[in-house]
């Protein structure tokens, strides 16, 4: 027998000798419930979940064989041994058809009755390893599906689509954290309505948004802001599997899986928790897969960008600009006079210098701003959803903040810079990369031989040549 977790099992017997002798052979080992009628097990099936049924064959009202198909029918699942005289052998060979485990004749010695018991109850425990290996493995294959994985929304998508299927159920959904956008988070739904999925997204991520960090464990719930938020959006629900996945750094999220007609059950938390586990691993692989990406993005001296990701960034941002019918802006930025800097105070204060500079400028822009160093002293700002006289607005309280900010010059104490600013418009002064670019350039570049700090606009451009003049 399973000592950890004793079975469960139902006697039927319409005399009360042998269902008490049937008690005391089993009871060391088993729990046990009698019942003296079909009738009255039949009611025990409704209250109690029950493992294994000794029934006898004759009774009055519902017989053994008519027990046996109304608990293949409504309560599959469950062991049955029919418990016969000698007269009803061929019964007892109909019950082995209709599925009954076994069948002991009466009258029954008590330790006959446990070895029938213990023997079936192993087969039982057998079956549900069986059922659970061949679980986990479908698990495990579906998991695959999370290898290639390097971008943390993914992941959690992926695991909901994997989570979904290996519990076979019909809805689900993910809320994690965003670390690319300061203050959001994201969201991925399966199996509701559009309007269903808005109104979730807008309470669970905007209006109410849930404590990531805060969930630990894979549990069934049945209370929560997930079930407040499905009731707020006309969701009907009943509990919910929730389920954390969480880096090792800063990534964190959770996924929850909707109860449908068939109840949740202990098993399948073992099986979340496996998916959980891979995930687990898929974002810790994102989140190493990122920063090695951003490290190839970052300029060693400044840690703002550099110019492979500004190009890549540009390219995206007017596809972007182009598909929604908005404007985007660039400027291009190159500090005045930089290499009497680096002449008379050294490459260590003018690489401090350029750091600082960094960090004026993204004071001076918003979060969803690029900025980029594009080589040398040079700076490039894409400007997103910016029309091209907001953006001229820009240049020049970059340029005014720089002028009016006191630079860390070492022993030589402040240091006193300018910055001449090219600006560039999408499309008014280009439709690619290479156009908005070259024009911001250009218009920066007059800007320089005009008498440096000052900002210059590409539509001030003109055809004929423009005064040399050196771009320091």
């Amino acid at each position: 027998m399973n000592d950890r977790v004793p079975a469960h099992v139902l006697v039927v017997d319409d005399s009360r000798l042998e269902r008490e002798l049937a008690r005391e052979a089993l009871e060391p080992h088993c729990r046990v419930s009698c019942a003296e009628s079909a009738e009255e097990a039949l009611e025990t099936l409704r209250r109690e979940s029950i493992d294994l049924i000794l029934s006898d064959l004759t009774m009055p009202g519902l017989s053994g064989l008519d027990l046996l198909a109304r608990t293949q029918r409504e309560h599959p699942g469950i062991d049955f041994v029919l418990l016969t005289g000698n007269a009803s052998i061929e019964s007892a060979v109909d019950a082995l058809r209709m599925g009954a485990a076994d069948y002991l004749r009466k009258p029954i010695q008590g330790e006959d009755l446990a070895y029938v018991v213990d023997r079936t109850l192993a087969r039982r425990r057998l079956r549900e390893e069986n059922v659970r290996l061949r679980d986990e493995l479908a698990a495990l294959e579906a998991c695959r599906a999370l290898a290639p994985c390097l971008e943390s929304g993914e992941v959690y998508a992926v695991a909901l689509d994997v989570l979904l299927r290996t519990l076979s159920r019909g809805r689900g959904l993910a809320i994690f954290r965003r670390t690319s956008v300061s203050m959001s988070d994201g969201a991925a739904f399966r199996g509701f309505a559009e309007t269903e999925a808005a109104k979730l997204r807008q309470v669970l991520a905007v209006d109410k948004p849930v404590n990531l960090d805060g969930l630990s464990r894979v549990e069934i719930a049945s209370t929560g802001p997930v079930h407040d938020a499905l009731r707020e959006a006309g969701v009907t629900a009943g509990r919910l599997l929730a389920v954390p996945i969480h880096g090792r750094e800063a990534e964190a999220g959770a996924i929850w899986i909707l109860e449908d007609e068939r109840r949740l059950e202990e098993g399948e938390i073992a099986r979340a928790r496996l998916v959980a586990g891979h995930a687990e691993l898929a974002l810790h692989n994102a989140e190493r897969y990122n920063r090695a990406k951003e490290r190839a993005f970052l300029d060693d001296v400044t840690e703002i960008y550099n110019a492979r990701y500004l190009l890549a960034a540009t390219d995206h941002e007017i596809r972007r600009a182009e598909r929604y019918g908005s404007e985007l802006s660039v400027l291009f930025l190159d500090l005045d006079r930089f290499k009497l800097v680096n002449d008379r105070h050294g490459h260590l204060v003018g690489s401090r210098t350029l750091r600082q500079l960094a960090q004026v400028l993204a004071s001076c822009i918003r979060q969803v701003d690029t900025l980029a160093r594009y080589g040398g002293d040079e700076f490039t700002i894409v400007l997103v959803d910016t029309p091209f006289e907001a953006a001229r607005q820009v240049a020049e309280r970059i340029r005014r903040t720089v002028e009016e900010t006191a630079f860390d010059g070492g022993r030589s104490g402040a240091l006193r810079l300018t910055v001449s600013i090219g600006v560039a418009g999408y499309p008014a002064h280009g439709r690619t990369r290479e156009e908005l670019l070259d024009q911001a350039d250009k218009a920066m570049y007059r800007a320089k031989s005009f008498g440096r700090n000052r900002v210059c606009s590409a539509s001030e451009l003109v055809q004929e040549t423009l005064p040399v003049s050196p771009r320091t």
